[in-house]
């Protein structure tokens, strides 16, 4: 991947729209990668996910949370219909198994 614009798709992988660079609220990113700093297992959603994807802690989020950057991941999971197959996409993309 291109490591000056985290939304250049990498090679095999369709390009991103260049218009969609903000968090989409899709969720995956508090669902599918483990959270150690919230004892958080891969694959399960946060605790702290609340309705629509919206954080329940957001002002007092851990680093981890903190310092994730959208990136060409979001445009590839943000347009599935559910949380669940957002998280699977994601942890699929990542090599991480096939979803939860």
């Amino acid at each position: 991947m291109n490591s000056s614009d985290l939304f250049a798709a990498p090679p095999g992988y369709a390009p991103r729209s260049a218009w969609q660079r903000n968090c989409t609220a899709c969720g995956a990113c508090c669902a599918a990668p483990d959270i150690a700093a919230l004892n958080k297992p891969l694959g399960v959603p946060c605790p702290n996910l609340g309705a629509g994807c919206l954080c329940a802690v957001y002002a007092s989020r851990p680093a981890v949370c903190r310092d994730y950057q959208p990136d060409w991941v979001c445009g590839e999971v943000a347009p599935l219909p559910t949380l669940e197959a957002r998280a699977a996409r994601f942890l699929e993309i990542y090599g991480m198994g096939e979803g939860v």
